[in-house]
Order: C-alpha cells, then structure tokens, then sequence
C-alpha cells in the first residue's frame, strides 16, 4: 500500500535535553516528508553522551502492546529504524517488531548503539552486544560506527581503526545479514574522515570523505542514519544517501563548532536544518576498488 508520505516506525529512546534519538530523527525525516511513528524504547532526562545523573525509565513493558495495537489497525510502513534500545530483552521484541511489519517492499534499518571510543555505554554490557548480533541478521541496512563493529565482529574494540581493514570488516558483517553495511567515523588520510559503506546485492564499496573538524557531538549518528532513510525513501542511489548525509552532518558539526556552547547538548540542528530541502550536490563520494 503506498501512503501519501512515506512512514517509518522508529524504535528509539526520547531525551528531555540533548539532541539525539528521537528529538532529531522526528525533525529531520519530518523536514524530509517522512512520518515518524516513534516507538519509545525509553525515557531519559538527558541522552547518556556527556550527562551523568540522568533518569532513566524502561518503557519495555510498553512496546508490545504497542505493536500488538499497530497491527490491529492495520497499520504499515516504508521502513523500520531501530537505535538506541534499553535492555536486551528489547532486542527480541524489535526482532518481533521486524517479523510482523516486514514486506517485500519496505526496508529495515537497525544502527546497532552501543559504544563509542572503543568502549560500551554505560546502560550497555555483553549480553546486548550478543543480542544485537542477533537482531542485524534480519537487518537490511546497518549503521555501526568503528567501535561498535568491533563489538559485532568479536575484534578489540580499543583497537585503532585501519582503513586497510574495512573492506573486510564490511564484508565480514555482510555476511551475517545485512544487504547493506555502512561505517561511519572512519579516519582517512589528510586529516579528513570518512563514511564507508558495502552493498552486498552488487558487490561494490562507495566511501565518501568530509573535512575532520576536531568536536565531538553525541547524536550525530542518529541523524546521519535518518538524512540517509529520508533520502532513500526519496527514491536516491546509495552513494546519493550516503553523500546527502554527509554534507547534511558536516554543515552542522561547521555550523556549531564556531559556538561556545557545550558539546554534550549537540549539534545546532535547529540552524541548518532547512538545508535538508536544498537541492542534492553530488560532490564527494566514491567507488572503491
């Protein structure tokens, strides 16, 4: 059934302050004429980046029957995005999530949070890294940063990441399910960082490259994962996703990093949020051989 906009269920946590998860995929798909249906995972204070101290409520109890209402009412979606989830035994109901929304024709995309820096969060330990391994089997796209597929792939997560490696890290996680794997935060040479991705269906690796600018902003992933659903579900090529969210996240790291304000709160999306509705500029992504 095609909907008048297209519509995304999206399994994450909502933070009263920080802009992450929730409070910047619902604006960013929402500016990208995508509904958001959220399916809340949990509710802090403050997302966990920086913040000590914050209030934590498990919403597990609340999600089955979410999902047992949406069924009921018939309701379906262009694509399925799990993020943050509060407790291993969210994994298997995002799994269920999964087996009763999933068609032929939508996608589903899980960013596996766990860690960062090489190291896990502090709500995260190792019976969601083995459930998380689990849950990207039935993903189609997958959105790890380095840290995080260390984690999946049973490798040192302190370990430094070399783009020598890559190539087999995205087949290796490939290979577990996923149709499509995209890396983030990935070091490049000349000081710059890249995004990079492996679509096992034509067997081919695209990396787009950016300026490193020297900050550090929790939910950046959050909203590079939604500028690509939004773009794909616009109907754009991979490498176009994958280019649009990079430009979107570089204009916001330039944008707020000029600012004294701190790091923890986010990037300033609310000032570049509208850049979402400029024209595509293909300008930097790549084949790789």
């Amino acid at each position: 059934m095609k909907h008048l906009v297209k519509r995304v269920a999206a399994v994450h946590d909502l933070s009263g302050f920080g802009r992450a998860s929730l409070s910047v995929i619902v604006p960013i798909l929402s500016t990208m004429k995508v509904q958001v249906c959220p399916l809340p995972t949990a509710v802090l204070s403050t997302h966990t980046g920086g913040f000590e101290g914050y209030n934590f409520i498990d919403l597990t109890e609340t999600m089955e029957p979410t999902i047992e209402h949406w069924e009921k009412l018939g309701i379906n979606f262009d694509c399925i995005y799990s993020g943050f989830l509060g407790s291993p035994k969210q994994v298997n109901i995002v799994s269920k999530c999964i087996d009763t929304f999933k068609r032929e024709d939508n996608i589903v995309v899980v960013d596996p949070v766990m860690g960062d820096n090489g190291k896990l969060y502090d709500t995260m330990d190792d019976e969601m890294v083995t459930n998380m391994r689990g849950l990207i089997k039935k993903a189609d796209i997958i959105t790890p940063n380095f840290t995080e597929v260390m984690y999946l792939l049973g490798e040192d997560p302190g370990k430094e990441p070399d783009p020598k490696n890559i190539k087999e890290y995205l087949m290796r996680l490939s290979e577990i399910g996923p149709n499509i794997v995209i890396i983030t935060s990935v070091p490049d040479k000349d000081k710059r960082t890249s995004v990079v991705a492996y679509d096992k269906k034509f067997n081919r690796f695209w990396k787009v490259s950016c300026e490193y600018i020297p900050a550090h902003y929790p939910g950046t992933g959050d909203s590079f994962t939604s500028v690509v659903i939004g773009s794909l579900l616009q109907g754009d090529s991979l490498p176009m996703a994958l280019d649009r969210g990079v430009q979107f996240i570089s204009s916001c790291i330039k944008a707020s990093y000029g600012f004294d304000y701190k790091e923890r709160e986010g990037i300033l999306l609310e000032l570049v949020l509208e850049n979402l509705k400029m024209p595509i500029l293909m300008s930097s992504y790549e084949l790789l051989e």
